[in-house]
C-alpha cells in the first residue's frame, strides 16, 4: 500500500505546522495541518491518515485507557500525538504521563478530522477513510489482552468495543 508519508515525515509535519503558542488541544495545529495537506498530493493526505492511525493505535492499550470512556480515550490519545514526537515517545515509555492528559481533559479531537477535511478540500469528494489501523478506542486487541475478568464481554458474548461515549470499559478479547 502506498502510504505517501513516512513516520519521520509525519512528525516533522506536525512540528512544521505547530503554532508558537501553547496549543494542547490542537485548535490551531489541526487547521494548519489541514491547510498544508489540502495543497496535495492525495498520497500525502492518505499517508498522514495512515501515520496518525498508527500513532493512535500504539497508544490504544489498557495501561493508558482503562479508566476512560471510548471518546475520552480517543481524544486524549489524539492530544498526546498533537504534543509531538518527543512527548509521544515519553508517554509510550511511561504510562503515568498519559494520566496527566486524561486528568486535565486535554483532548485534541480536531486532529482526528484533519485528513478527511484535507482530502475533501483537495478532491472535492468525501473520503471514506479506511486506514490499516482503526482510530477507535479498544481496537488494538493485543493492547487489551490482559483485561481483568470483571471487565469481561457483555453477557451476550459479544466482544465489541463500547458504544461511543460509553463509560463502560472495554470487553475482554475473544480467545
Amino acid at each position: 500500500m502506498l502510504t505517501g508519508m513516512t513516520e519521520d515525515e509525519f512528525w516533522a509535519l506536525l512540528e512544521t505546522c505547530r503554532p508558537s503558542a501553547p496549543d494542547p488541544e490542537a485548535d490551531h495545529l489541526a487547521p494548519a495541518l489541514t491547510d498544508h495537506l489540502a495543497e496535495g498530493p492525495v498520497p500525502a493526505v492518505t499517508g498522514f491518515a495512515e501515520q496518525l492511525s498508527r500513532a493512535l493505535y500504539r497508544l490504544d492499550r489498557r495501561e493508558f485507557g482503562e479508566e476512560l470512556s471510548a471518546d475520552e480515550f480517543l481524544y486524549t490519545r489524539a492530544a498526546v500525538v498533537a504534543a509531538g514526537r518527543a512527548e509521544y515517545e515519553r508517554v509510550l515509555a511511561d504510562p503515568a504521563r498519559f494520566r496527566r492528559y486524561a486528568a486535565e481533559y486535554v483532548w485534541a479531537e480536531a486532529l482526528l478530522y484533519v485528513p478527511d477535511q484535507a482530502y475533501e478540500r483537495l478532491t472535492g469528494e468525501t473520503w471514506d477513510r479506511a486506514t490499516a489501523h482503526s482510530y477507535e478506542s479498544y481496537s488494538h486487541t493485543e493492547g487489551w489482552a490482559d483485561v481483568p475478568e470483571e471487565q469481561a464481554a457483555p453477557t451476550d458474548g459479544r466482544a465489541d468495543a463500547p458504544e461511543s461515549g460509553s463509560d463502560r470499559r472495554p470487553p475482554a478479547p475473544r480467545r
